[in-house]
């Protein structure tokens, strides 16, 4: 008789989050018990997959939004597009029709008018893939790929692959909330190295999309498994 359904640990490929099942989360506490007492103080797996856009369209919303916050991102994004084009007329033609002044007027610093640009010319050149492509193209390859963008380090890359591709195995190293999620979790005085987390996730693979999101949220909670006893 084949198992249940609810025991059935969901491939290594399987997108975020359909593919993330109660078996998966048992299996991540399993692998790492430590972490699993705050996944049972944090509660359900909620990450939350935005509906997919390009690439491009993506990467270029991630330009403007850099060390701004949301509101003025939003603000500045918005009058980006009002100068290029709203929804599928945001193409990489449409932003190099531009002129770099009027990018500039929306907003945009000179470093990110640059990156947008950059971006668009190596759209036009194949160099960032269609979302079709992407979805066939493994984690690796993709950040490979798209870092060569002037302005698009790593962890945008990871952010894209998370919340936009709904990867299930990537572990943003540098990005500070999860260093400090971790940090919280096993009670160390400073924020781990990303080597050190690094060395520490491999126990989390397939599911580190997953194990990342719980110590986004660990790193929120007001108190340790331990002491909400």
């Amino acid at each position: 008789m084949p198992a249940p359904v609810s025991d059935v640990v969901p491939s290594a490929d399987s997108l975020l989050p359909e593919g993330f099942t109660p078996a998966a989360r048992r299996a991540l506490a399993k692998a790492d018990p430590v972490l699993g007492a705050w996944m049972k103080q944090v509660g359900r797996f909620a990450l939350t997959v935005e509906a997919p856009h390009s690439p491009f369209q993506a990467l270029a919303r991630s330009i403007a939004y850099q060390q701004l916050t949301g509101k003025a991102a939003a603000t500045i994004f918005g009058r980006v597009c009002a100068r290029v084009g709203e929804g599928k007329a945001f193409t990489p033609e449409a932003v190099l029709a531009v002129s770099v002044e009027h990018l500039r007027e929306a907003g945009l610093s000179g470093a990110k008018t640059a990156a947008l640009r950059d971006l668009a010319a190596k759209a036009l050149e194949g160099e960032v893939p269609t979302l079709a492509r992407a979805r066939r193209m493994s984690d690796a390859a993709l950040v490979e790929r798209l870092t060569k963008v002037r302005g698009i380090g790593q962890w945008t890359v990871e952010m894209l692959l998370i919340f936009r591709l709904g990867r299930p195995d990537i572990l943003p190293v540098d990005d500070y909330g999860v260093r400090k999620g971790f940090m919280r979790v096993h009670g160390l005085s400073a924020l781990p190295t990303p080597k050190e987390l690094l060395a520490h996730g491999e126990r989390w693979r397939p599911w580190r999309s997953v194990a990342s999101w719980y110590l986004w949220r660990a790193a929120d909670l007001p108190e340790s498994p331990a002491s909400a006893e």
